[in-house]
C-alpha cells in the first residue's frame, strides 16, 4: 500500500508545473557603468549604484523569466562634482522631477545555454523606450557566505541620449551611450 501511495505522489509531482523562483538584487554588488565619447578626445564614464529589483527566474523555461529594476538618478558617480550637478538638471536627467530610472522586461529570447536577449521598457527622464539587453548568466549556486542560492548576470546595451530628451551637445558629445550591467541576486526567502 505504501508503495502505491509513493508511486502516486511521485507521478503527481512529475507532472506538476513548478513556479519560477524570485531573486532579489543585491544592491551592494550590482552596478551599471556607462560611457560616451567626449568631443572625440576622450571616453567619459559614469556609474550608477543603489540598484534594486527582482528577477523571476524560471530555470525550466528561461524565456518565461522576467526582471524588474530601478535605481535613483542621484546614485550617479561621475568623479567630478560639476559634471554630476549638470547631469542632474533639466538639461539631462531632470532629477527634480524624474528621480528614478526603471527597467521592466517584456520578453526574453534564449540564445544559448547561459545567454539571452532581454527586451524591456527603459524609463529615463520620464520617457519610456524599448531596449534589448544582451545578457549572460555568469554563475548560479549557493553563495559561500550567505548560505543560500545566488545568481550573477552581466548585460550590455546601447541607447541614444536624444531618445530620452537628453541630447544636449550632440553630436559633439556622443549621442550613443554604451551601458554595461553587472548584478548579483539572492533567492528571496
Amino acid at each position: 500500500m505504501k508503495s502505491l501511495i509513493l508511486a502516486a505522489a511521485l507521478s503527481t509531482a512529475a507532472t506538476m508545473s513548478f513556479a519560477a523562483d524570485t531573486y532579489t538584487l543585491d544592491p551592494s554588488h550590482s552596478q551599471i557603468v556607462f560611457h560616451y565619447n567626449h568631443l572625440g578626445y576622450s571616453t567619459t564614464y559614469g556609474m550608477f549604484s543603489g540598484i534594486e529589483g527582482e528577477i523571476s527566474l524560471d530555470q525550466e523555461d528561461p524565456a518565461k523569466s522576467s526582471v524588474s529594476v530601478s535605481f535613483p538618478v542621484n546614485s550617479l558617480i561621475t568623479g567630478w562634482q560639476p559634471r554630476f550637478d549638470h547631469l542632474m538638471t533639466g538639461d539631462f536627467f531632470g532629477a527634480d522631477e524624474n528621480d528614478t530610472v526603471t527597467f521592466k522586461s517584456t520578453s526574453i529570447e534564449v540564445t544559448g545555454e547561459d545567454t539571452g536577449k532581454i527586451t524591456g521598457d527603459l524609463t529615463i527622464n520620464g520617457i519610456t523606450k524599448p531596449v534589448v539587453l544582451d545578457a549572460e548568466m555568469t554563475q548560479m549556486g549557493d553563495h559561500p557566505q550567505a548560505g543560500k542560492p545566488w545568481a550573477g548576470f552581466n548585460a550590455t546595451t546601447s541607447v541614444l541620449r536624444s531618445d530620452f530628451d537628453m541630447g544636449m551637445f550632440a553630436p559633439y558629445v556622443g549621442d550613443e551611450v554604451d551601458i554595461m550591467i553587472s548584478i548579483e541576486a539572492m533567492k528571496a526567502d
